[in-house]
């Protein structure tokens, strides 16, 4: 997702805001697979409606990636973080 390296300061805020927006877009699709309104996906998940709203508008900023991991977990959607070196960045000498 290169439109977030592009928006973000650095590497590192561009990095959380993929993984918010990734589990953003799982957490909805989940939602939808479930079948619940919002206002009962709201109640079942222990947020309010308001903040499942922001859920489905994609404010991210309105997360924080462990708010939105304990709420993908209630939908049990399992997160596995996978980590890779970045070969780019120069070793400290």
């Amino acid at each position: 997702m290169r439109v977030w390296d592009d928006i973000a300061d650095d590497a590192a805020e561009a990095e959380n805001r993929k993984l918010r927006a990734a589990l953003i877009r799982a957490i909805r699709s989940r939602v939808d697979e479930i079948g619940w309104s919002q206002t009962a996906a709201a109640k079942n998940l222990g947020i309010t409606q308001s903040r499942l709203s922001d859920v489905y508008r994609g404010k991210i900023s309105k997360f924080s990636l462990e708010a939105l991991v304990e709420i993908a977990s209630k939908l049990g959607i399992h997160v596995r973080v996978e980590v890779e070196p970045d070969f780019a960045v120069p070793s400290a000498t």
